[in-house]
């Protein structure tokens, strides 16, 4: 019951390292420099790997969620249903849309007239700031960043929300409450580490035209920085 969840978590903690290291080692230089620049195609990169690897996790997050469904709801099943190939082929299609997502909405971006200012007001090149600064109409990537958002975070996070309450469902039929309080320990660092996470994207994420920009840039820091810190954190206490 554990080997398809530690392969799982592999891949989250390799999502983490790649995430973190595509923004923070630039943005820390930066707090140093005097001049803060980055070029083009260094901004288009960042921009790309930031969202893919944030769209990856969502769905990866919605993989995890369904194996601690079966291992507690179909136990008897899981070698069948959660098999070594059926696991990688649910992170092998992670993977490809959250990077084909990224690719479709980097595309857009970058196709924009970009005639204006080039200060972006953000610790990296994040999607809503580089929008901000083109020049053409952007209702249709606008569009799209509401419609990818709620593909690719609010569908997984709904599966998550039904996973867990067939599993709360089958917790409380459990007759003692050290069998319960076992039945639940197995997703409780999963469970905290999707609390995590969706407060801070949807925060940030859901309102495409935000208001406060400075929230926004913290809302990020936390999201891109600190909900990763955390994840090995929670995962290493339950293990």
């Amino acid at each position: 019951l554990h080997e398809p969840m530690y392969h799982l978590l592999s891949n989250l903690s390799f999502m983490d390292i790649c995430g973190t290291s595509s923004f923070v080692p630039l943005m820390l230089v930066n707090f140093l420099e005097t001049q803060r620049t980055i070029s083009f195609p260094g901004c288009a990169l960042q921009l790309y790997l930031t969202l893919a690897l944030g769209s990856t996790e969502c769905l990866l997050l919605a993989v995890m969620a369904y194996d601690r469904y079966v291992a507690i709801c179909q136990p008897l099943r899981y070698s069948e249903l959660m098999s070594g190939q059926m696991c990688m082929q649910m992170v092998l299609l992670s993977w490809g849309t959250g990077f084909a997502n990224s690719l479709l909405q980097s595309i857009l971006t970058w196709s924009l007239p970009f005639c204006g200012h080039n200060v972006i007001n953000h610790f990296f090149c994040e999607t809503l700031a580089v929008l901000k600064l083109a020049c053409g109409d952007i209702s249709l990537n606008m569009l799209l960043e509401i419609v990818t958002t709620a593909v690719v975070s609010l569908a997984p996070f709904l599966l998550i929300c039904l996973s867990y309450i067939l599993i709360l469902a089958d917790i409380l039929r459990v007759p003692s409450a050290a069998g319960r309080r076992k039945a639940f320990s197995t997703c409780s660092a999963h469970l905290t580490v999707v609390m995590i996470f969706y407060g801070t994207i949807s925060s940030m994420y859901f309102k495409p035209k935000a208001e406060d920009s400075d929230l926004d840039k913290i809302i990020a820091l936390f999201y891109g920085v600190v909900t990763p810190s955390l994840n090995p954190i929670v995962y290493s206490i339950r293990t």
